[in-house]
């Protein structure tokens, strides 16, 4: 019997949960690139992006190609691209409401009513 469909998409989400992962698919959005530009791009060792670019190959999100010694890196998918632009949009929603709960907790308060004496 084969995993319900939320399952496996709660395997794809947590395959995303990570800040290396996204950034790389970020990278591999725009065009393919050579593992020597991601390293320079993410600022992490270079063992630590191989396990990542791993990850993301055995989730089947990238595609590796070998020139000479060089390896190069692109997403298996537009669709990829597409999630991450997705993304992009709900987060700004959110961010934006968190503005404006923001801003109305640091507007001055209206002044208390003085207490009627009857």
């Amino acid at each position: 019997m084969s995993a319900p469909l939320y399952q496996l998409k709660a395997e794809f989400f947590k395959t995303l949960g990570h800040p290396v992962r996204i950034r790389v698919l970020e990278l591999l959005s725009e065009r393919e690139h050579g593992v020597a530009e991601m390293l320079l791009d993410t600022c992490v060792e270079p063992a630590y992006l191989s396990q990542q670019l791993a990850v993301l190959r055995r989730a089947n999100l990238v595609v590796a190609r070998r020139e000479g010694t060089a390896v190069y890196y692109a997403l298996t998918s537009p669709q990829v691209a597409e999630l991450l632009c997705v993304a992009r949009v709900i987060l700004s929603g959110v961010l934006a409401n968190q503005a404006e709960l923001l801003a109305d907790l640091r507007a001055p308060a209206p002044p208390e009513s003085a207490p009627r004496r009857d």
